[in-house]
């Protein structure tokens, strides 16, 4: 085990596939794909690789996708990174392609490729058209296409080792507000399941429920009231779809009290979707769920911090829930 960063800890789960499969491609545009760690040996795909495999393109974040969609189709593993969320630009393609043309083929079409979107509605002072706050619930609402987004550097490499080892077409959802967090991390591959949510904490007055950049507010409001005696179940959701139902199911009917923490617009964000699942399933509960206002974020990094939901929304939330 050694303290890693959240891309070193990524691109080594991509360099170890890249060398088990000599058919993988990896595409990107404007980040070279390239990781240092203190004390170990610099990650430099495009190097070691060649620019066969790794593929720096122009800015095209449709034809990024298509191409590894295409990829797919023809039978080799492939993945692209697309930064600032691409604009959407890749949906079309996910949504009308690699979703369906399983399904559409009766089973004969395998489209093993990920696509590595980079979430930056977290991030303070960017531009409105790069700063459109988490499509997460977009992508997770396409049919055919499992998609994940991890909270740790741990999850990061694992969840991107099963991923690219997965036969379906994974949308990897990368939060750029945490590409800062370190912790130890394997050296060895490992994978992290594509659909298991984690349980931070146990508790048994009330459930929190989030994912991705959600996942350091809740822990530090998790600690703020346990530090007051109150018993948080803290969940990390880790994949929106498949969704792992039955770990929140289950504690929601311990605990009786169910606060969603999102990141992303509050209509439809991935915590109704949570709380839909845990009313079908637990009677009686209580229920409450933050998200970013439906409203454009904006570039002015205080404002954007105001609206953001902080450690502070989630403790008051929490306790009136507890009521």
């Amino acid at each position: 085990m050694t303290e890693k960063s959240w891309m070193y800890a990524v691109l080594e789960a991509v360099q170890a596939e890249m060398r088990a499969d000599p058919a993988m491609t990896w595409i990107f545009e404007l980040t070279p794909p390239v990781a240092s760690n203190p004390g170990m040996p610099v990650i430099n795909l495009e190097t070691e690789f060649g620019r066969r495999r790794v593929v720096n393109t122009g800015i095209d974040e449709m034809w990024m996708a298509a191409a590894v969609t295409g990829a797919g189709l023809a039978g080799s593993r492939a993945a692209t990174y697309i930064p600032y969320q691409g604009a959407g630009m890749p949906f079309q393609i996910i949504q009308n392609h690699a979703g369906k043309l399983r399904h559409m083929t009766g089973g004969k079409a395998s489209i093993p490729v990920v696509y590595v979107i980079e979430l930056t509605g977290q991030t303070p002072g960017f531009a409105g058209q790069h700063s459109d706050y988490e499509l997460d619930t977009a992508y997770a609402h396409i049919a055919g296409v499992r998609t994940v987004v991890p909270s740790t550097p741990y999850d990061a490499k694992g969840l991107m080792h099963a991923a690219l080892r997965s036969p379906d077409p994974v949308v990897y959802l990368y939060p750029a507000g945490l590409r800062m967090l370190t912790e130890e991390v394997p050296d060895e591959p490992y994978e992290v399941p594509l659909d298991k949510a984690a349980v931070r904490t146990a508790g048994g007055d009330i459930t929190i429920v989030s994912s991705g950049p959600g996942m350091p507010v809740v822990m530090e409001a998790a600690a703020r009231l346990q530090a007051e005696g109150v018993g948080v179940e803290a969940i990390d959701l880790r994949a929106l779809k498949e969704m792992d139902t039955e770990t929140f199911v289950n504690s929601v009917a311990k605990t009786r009290r169910l606060l969603t923490v999102d990141m992303s617009y509050y209509t439809l964000c991935p915590g109704a979707e949570v709380i839909a699942r845990t009313a079908e399933n637990v009677e009686g509960a209580r229920y409450k769920r933050i998200a970013f206002p439906d409203a454009p974020p904006p570039a002015s990094p205080e404002m954007f911090l105001w609206m953001r939901p902080n450690a502070d929304h989630v403790v008051a939330a929490a306790k009136r829930l507890i009521g």
